[in-house]
C-alpha cells in the first residue's frame, strides 16, 4: 500500500542529532524520505555549526536541555517560525559523565546522577510540557530507551536507573496527556548500537561484541533498524500503542542460555 505510514506533510521535531551515526539522524532522514517535514533541535551553537553541511537548508534550533527554561524557549521559537502544530516529537538525547572512568554504582556522585537525569530523562517531561499547546490532536512522542531495564552492566553504571526513570516518565506522560486528548508517548528500547554516544561508555566494545553473540541471528542491530520502529510509533498506524516500550534487540534479551556462549564460558571456567 503506498504511503502506508501516512507521514507525508506531517511535521516532526527531532532532538538529538550529533552526526551521521546518531539514531536521531537516521530517524530524521527516513522521515524526510517519507515526505515529512523535520524540525531539528541540537544541543549547542557549536553542534549546529558542526552540522551545517548535513542540515543545510533545514530548520535547526538550539536547545541545551540542561539549562532551565530551554524547552520553553525552543517551543516559542519553533511556534514563532510557523512550524507548528507538531505531529511528532523524537527525544533522542542522553548524557552521562564518564570522565573519571568506571566506578562501582555505589560510588556515583550526586552531581553526575542529577545532571544525567536532567538531560536524559526529565528533559522529556519539560519538552512535553513546553509543547503541550503546539501538538496536533493525535501527535506522537517517541523517546529512545534501552532494551532491558533488568540487566545490570557494570560499565553502564548509573545510566541504568536513569533510563528506568525515562521509561516510567513515558507512562506517566501518556496518562497525564490522556486527560487532554490523544497525544501518545512511547519508548523504543534499543539493543546495543554503534553510535558516538556509546563509544564514550567505558568497555563498551567488549559489551557490544558479547551482545552480538547473544542475538538470535548473531548480528547486532543497525541504527536504521531502530529508526524504522520509531517511524511506526510516530505514525497513526500505531494509534493503539501508548505508554509502551517497543523492544528492538534482535532477540538479545531472550537468549541468555545460548549454547555457544555457554560452551565458551565453561571452557574459560575449566582452564588451569
Amino acid at each position: 500500500m503506498p504511503d502506508f505510514l501516512q507521514l507525508t506533510g506531517k511535521t516532526v521535531l527531532v532532538q538529538g542529532v550529533a552526526n551521521k551515526k546518531s539514531v536521531a539522524w537516521h530517524v530524521a532522514k527516513t522521515l524526510e524520505s517519507e515526505g515529512a517535514r523535520v524540525v531539528y533541535a541540537v544541543r549547542s551553537e557549536a553542534r549546529k555549526k558542526s552540522l551545517e553541511a548535513l542540515l543545510a537548508g533545514k530548520p535547526v534550533f538550539v536547545c541545551d536541555v540542561e539549562e532551565k527554561g530551554a524547552a520553553e524557549r525552543l517551543a516559542a521559537e519553533v511556534a514563532a517560525a510557523g512550524l507548528t502544530p507538531l505531529h511528532g516529537l523524537v527525544h533522542s538525547i542522553a548524557f552521562a559523565n564518564y570522565a573519571e572512568g568506571f566506578k562501582p554504582f555505589h560510588e556515583t556522585k550526586r552531581e553526575d546522577f542529577l545532571q544525567a537525569t536532567a538531560i536524559s530523562a526529565f528533559s522529556l517531561v519539560e519538552l512535553a510540557n513546553a509543547f503541550k499547546g503546539h501538538f496536533a490532536p493525535r501527535a506522537s512522542v517517541v523517546t529512545i530507551g534501552i532494551s532491558s531495564l533488568l540487566v545490570t552492566p557494570d560499565n553502564y553504571g548509573y545510566m541504568g536507573p536513569i533510563k528506568a526513570a525515562l521509561e516510567s516518565a513515558v507512562r506517566f506522560l501518556a496518562k497525564s496527556f490522556g486527560t487532554r486528548g490523544e497525544v501518545r508517548f512511547n519508548v523504543v528500547g534499543a539493543g546495543p548500537l554503534k553510535t558516538s554516544a556509546s563509544a564514550g561508555i567505558p568497555g563498551y566494545l567488549e559489551s557490544y561484541l558479547f551482545a552480538e553473540k547473544l542475538t538470535f541471528r548473531k548480528r547486532n542491530l543497525s541504527t536504521q533498524e531502530v529508526a524504522d520502529p520509531v517511524l511506526y510509533l510516530l505514525s497513526e498506524r500505531s494509534s493503539g500503542i501508548n505508554g509502551a516500550t517497543l523492544v528492538v534487540d534482535a532477540g538479545l534479551g531472550s537468549n541468555y542460555f545460548d549454547q555457544d556462549i555457554i560452551r565458551l564460558a565453561m571452557r574459560l571456567e575449566t582452564k588451569p
